[in-house]
């Protein structure tokens, strides 16, 4: 498929590319690069414009992981597909983990979408906008994020067994970056005034063991440390079995390698652990935690959880509830299990009712509600340094580095009572602090 170049008043003029991103920061770096190739073709291009165009080209990346993301895909396809029919936009594109997993259902059940890709049918999607992949734009990216902070994918796909997971059903086995491309990458970003790198992958762990026979994760991180301007290296989906211990020995090093690490630990109960195929155990859990921290007393771990794994008794869920009040995290998430076909757990019984999954998670929340209260309470009083993302109402928006965008703490510095620029750093006293928020002014 081709999209014809329209002609108005005697000139060309391209149609306009509208992408809307659905789902994680894996696909918020997917549709930057999709975007760096269409600028670099010349087309004009927005993110998420709410102004539509008669002859817009929608592209939706869509997500496929559980339940919620996959409804949330289709109604935002089916809401482009009416603006297509009422004539209020030209064409519609989806591509992402939900057109991977479900293109022929997709195409039976919403005809009038112009074209369906996958997640790795870059090159064929710029073709169907009438551009072309450029091979030296390889890096480049038009960042949807504030320009002071970028996600930072550094593998696809995952090697993971995980029975609940339909990842690698959407994105295939993992395949690391290689190093120098990755360097160059974040010179590049750096030089446009990025000061954060958020790593990001199925599994950062696993990364080099497909191109250097190892885990190489630290030794990417000392070369990203060295990179001029990235003033914090943020960690993101760890996984716990086989975690490679010599990257806290380089967090420990370089002071602008964030003390924070994002580890999905999903259970604690050996019984659930095993069913999962997450290849630990309740003590190997347990230990490896208290070695973190050892080796890094001031480090904040975040984690995810499930609850309603099939098969999960009131006793697994006690042994969970204990786990979590008596390990504290500093940050923690948690998800109702999602029944996903063709994984390894659709062959299990999906046994746990839905009510009770939700209970269950909300007490899991109500847990760490109490833990974040406690933990930020200590902080009143404290200086932090506080990288500021943005302004909401009467308040300056920052961070600590304990703190990755959207998912964690905030911390909010009055707007009246102090100038500050986004995109940099300013050191905050806190002067108060609630369950996920610090409020705090500057210190001269």
């Amino acid at each position: 498929m081709n999209t014809k170049i329209k002609k108005e008043a005697g000139t060309t003029r391209k149609p306009r590319v509208n992408v809307v991103t659905l789902g994680c920061s894996k696909n918020i770096h997917d549709s930057e690069v999709l975007m760096g190739q269409l600028r670099g073709n010349d087309m004009p291009v927005v993110h998420e414009s709410a102004d539509v165009r008669a002859d817009d080209i929608v592209v939706i990346n869509t997500c496929g992981f559980i339940d919620n993301a996959k409804q949330e895909s289709i109604d935002t396809i089916l809401q482009y597909s009416a603006l297509k029919d009422e004539g209020k936009i030209g064409k519609v594109i989806v591509t992402g983990c939900l057109s991977e997993r479900y293109k022929p259902e997709l195409q039976s059940e919403i005809p009038n979408v112009d074209a369906y890709f996958g997640t790795h049918d870059l090159q064929e999607l710029l073709g169907a906008v009438g551009a072309d992949y450029k091979h030296e734009l390889v890096g480049e990216r038009l960042l949807t994020t504030p320009s002071h902070f970028a996600y930072f994918k550094i593998a696809e796909g995952c090697n993971r067994p995980c029975s609940f997971c339909a990842i690698p059903l959407m994105r295939g086995k993992h395949v690391s970056k290689p190093m120098d491309a990755l360097v160059k990458e974040a010179r590049q970003l750096a030089r446009n005034g990025t000061k954060e790198l958020i790593l990001i992958a199925q599994d950062l762990t696993y990364y080099g063991l497909d191109l250097y026979g190892k885990r190489n994760l630290a030794d990417l991180l000392r070369r990203l440390s060295d990179v001029d301007g990235i003033e914090w290296i943020r960690l993101q989906y760890a996984y716990p079995s086989g975690f490679p211990m010599d990257v806290l020995d380089a967090m420990s090093e370089r002071a602008n390698i964030c003390n924070y690490l994002d580890m999905p630990l999903q259970h604690i109960s050996d019984r659930m652990l095993k069913s999962m195929r997450r290849g630990i155990t309740k003590q190997k859990t347990i230990d490896l935690v208290q070695a973190i921290r050892d080796r890094v007393p001031d480090i904040a771990l975040r984690t995810t959880l499930i609850c309603g794994y099939p098969g999960e008794t009131e006793h697994d869920f006690d042994e969970l509830q204990q786990w979590v009040a008596d390990t504290r995290f500093d940050r923690l998430g948690c998800f109702t299990y999602s029944h996903e076909e063709n994984t390894h757990a659709y062959s299990l019984v999906d046994d746990v009712p839905e009510e009770t999954k939700a209970a269950r998670m909300e007490q899991i929340m109500e847990i760490q509600q109490g833990i974040s209260f406690d933990i930020n309470q200590q902080k009143v009083g404290k200086m932090f340094r506080v990288l500021v993302d943005k302004v909401e109402g009467d308040y300056f928006v920052g961070r600590t580095e304990y703190d990755s965008p959207e998912v964690d703490n905030e911390v909010l510095i009055p707007a009246a009572q102090n100038y500050l620029t986004l995109g940099h750093f300013a050191n905050i006293r806190v002067e108060r602090a609630e369950d996920f928020d610090l409020y705090g002014t500057i210190v001269k």
